[in-house]
C-alpha cells in the first residue's frame, strides 16, 4: 500500500497537480482516470508490482496447446462436451424422421448416396437395426418396427440378418467418400451394407 501511495504522489507531482486542494479540477479527474486505466492494464498483463511498471511495451507470447493435431493443421483441439450427436441443422423431430427414412432406405436398397455427415449419422442406426435382427426375439422385433417405416422390410431383415452377419460382430456398414455435390460442393458419400 505504501508503494502505491508513493507512486501516486510521484505521478501527481509529475503531472503538476496540487495535492493540497480538496476540490479536484476537471483536468485532475482526467489524469486520474488515465492513470487508473494504466494501472489496471498493468495488472491485467501480469506485471509483478506497480513499481516495476516502466511504461515500456509489454509483449506476452500466447501459448497454445495443440493436442494430437496432425502435421499441417494448426487448429486447437477442444473437448466435445455435449456434442454426442450431429444435429444436421434440423430440429429434433425432423432429425429423427430423416434418420428413420435413411435407415429404412439403406436396409431396403443396400446402398444409398447421401452427404457424408448424414451417412456417418445414419450408420449407427443401421448397425443397431441389424443387431436387433440378429437377436431375433419379440422385443427386438418390436423395437425395429418402432424405428423402420416398412413392416415387411423388418420381417425380411429378421429373416436374413442372422445368417448373413453371423460371423460379424459389428461394423455392418461402410461409408465411402465420393465426389462433392455439383450445386453446393457438399461432401458426399455412399453408405452400404457390408
Amino acid at each position: 500500500f505504501d508503494q502505491l501511495s508513493l507512486l501516486w504522489r510521484d505521478i501527481l507531482s509529475l503531472a503538476s497537480i496540487d495535492t493540497k486542494s480538496r476540490i479536484p479540477t476537471q483536468n485532475t479527474m482526467r489524469v486520474l482516470a488515465l492513470l487508473a486505466t494504466f494501472v489496471a492494464a498493468a495488472n491485467a498483463f501480469g506485471v509483478g508490482s506497480l513499481s516495476s511498471f516502466t511504461g515500456t511495451s509489454i509483449t506476452l507470447e500466447p501459448t497454445y496447446v495443440v493436442c494430437g493435431a496432425p502435421a499441417g493443421r494448426s487448429d486447437l483441439s477442444m473437448m466435445r462436451h455435449r456434442n454426442k450427436l450431429k444435429k444436421l441443422n434440423k430440429p429434433a423431430d425432423q432429425r429423427k424422421a430423416l434418420l428413420r427414412a435413411l435407415t429404412t432406405e439403406v436396409i431396403r436398397h443396400g446402398r444409398i448416396k447421401t452427404t457424408l455427415v448424414r451417412a456417418k449419422a445414419v450408420r449407427k442406426h443401421v448397425d443397431h437395426m441389424i443387431e436387433l435382427g440378429k437377436r431375433g426375439d419379440l422385443h427386438a422385433r418390436r423395437q425395429a418396427l418402432g424405428w423402420v417405416y416398412d413392416k415387411d422390410l423388418v420381417h425380411s431383415l429378421f429373416e436374413a440378418a442372422p445368417e448373413r452377419y453371423s460371423d460379424r460382430n459389428g461394423g455392418y456398414t461402410r461409408v465411402l467418400r465420393t465426389m462433392p455435390r455439383q450445386g453446393d460442393n457438399a461432401k458426399m458419400a455412399v453408405i452400404e451394407l457390408v
